[in-house]
């Protein structure tokens, strides 16, 4: 694995991510997440926005195993998001994968497992492929 994707941005430490498995040829990634007690709402279970904060982690982390190299990010434009199942508060492990990578776009899809690999959520997502920094005269 690359080292740039070995960084562990402020979000994805808030959420306890550590890289499970990464294939850079197909998109396909593995993390692990800890869901922590202070993720709950008043039933206990882990507020859908935590959950949606792991989809996103995921599925971008995907698309940023594909782009060869450091210098990229993918700003999600749009993300549907299914909550299937409540998450307690613990491990989380989330896959994620690229279905389809075009020149600035990229379609994603993720899912979120419990430490038992019950599903919880799942999610598609759509985000730009940007540099970063932007080059001059890019907005």
């Amino acid at each position: 694995m690359s080292d740039h994707l070995k960084e562990i941005p402020p979000a994805a430490a808030l959420l306890g991510r550590e890289v499970i498995s990464v294939d850079t040829r197909s998109g396909e990634v593995r993390l692990r997440f800890l869901a922590d007690p202070q993720f709950a709402n008043r039933h206990g279970t882990v507020q859908g926005g935590m959950l949606a904060a792991m989809l996103d982690l995921v599925m971008s982390f995907a698309a940023l195993c594909t782009m060869g190299g450091p210098g990229w990010v993918v700003p999600t434009i749009d993300m549907n998001t299914h909550f299937l199942s409540p998450a307690r508060p613990g491990p989380v492990v989330g896959e994620g994968a690229v279905v389809k990578r075009g020149r600035t776009i990229t379609f994603m899809e993720g899912r979120l497992r419990d430490g038992h690999g019950k599903l919880l959520t799942t999610a598609t997502s759509s985000g730009t492929l940007m540099r970063w920094p932007p080059e001059r005269g890019q907005d």
